[in-house]
């Protein structure tokens, strides 16, 4: 085939998808579990798990898109989400620059002002936002998690094209 030898078809690339939370109650790691899985419904991709805590930098580096999530504490993020920035802002500066990411968070009433403060801190990495943020009000309810899995699944997409 003449495109094929002039390299002018391209294969599907594999994306590899970092999702970092942090979560002491479980909804905002049930919202996590929900967004890997819909990162994994694409074919080929890969899918990293990770509370804040543990994520290092070369995770950060070595993913094509990256989900960040929080519940929010006294209307701020979860300190594990925090550490998580702390420790990688200034050995991925310039490295991670458009990078597609997903926020998403749970509080006791509206998600709003923890939402809002991921995606103040993805701006000053220069990542750029993949899909709108999804956020629960408590529990996350069935309609959230499905909310979850299509914005997981929309990460994957724009991963796989960077």
């Amino acid at each position: 085939m003449v495109g094929r030898e002039l390299g002018l078809i391209q294969e599907a690339r594999m994306a590899k998808v970092l999702v970092v939370y942090h979560s002491q109650g479980g909804n905002t790691k049930k919202m996590a579990e929900a967004i890997a899985d819909g990162a994994r419904s694409l074919a080929g991709a890969e899918v990293e798990l990770k509370p804040g805590l543990e994520a290092t930098v070369d995770d950060f580096l070595s993913c094509d898109g990256i989900a960040l999530g929080s519940p929010d504490y006294f209307s701020y993020i979860a300190g594990g989400l925090k550490d998580f920035f702390d420790r990688t802002y200034y050995p991925t500066q310039g490295k991670v620059t458009g990078k597609p990411y997903l926020a998403f968070g749970s509080a006791g009433g509206p998600a709003s002002t923890v939402l809002g403060i991921i995606e103040r801190i993805a701006a000053a990495f220069k990542l750029e936002r993949a899909v709108a943020p999804v956020g629960s009000a408590g529990k996350p309810t069935a309609e959230v998690l499905d909310e979850c899995r299509a914005a997981g699944q929309k990460l994957a997409q724009a991963a796989s094209r960077r």
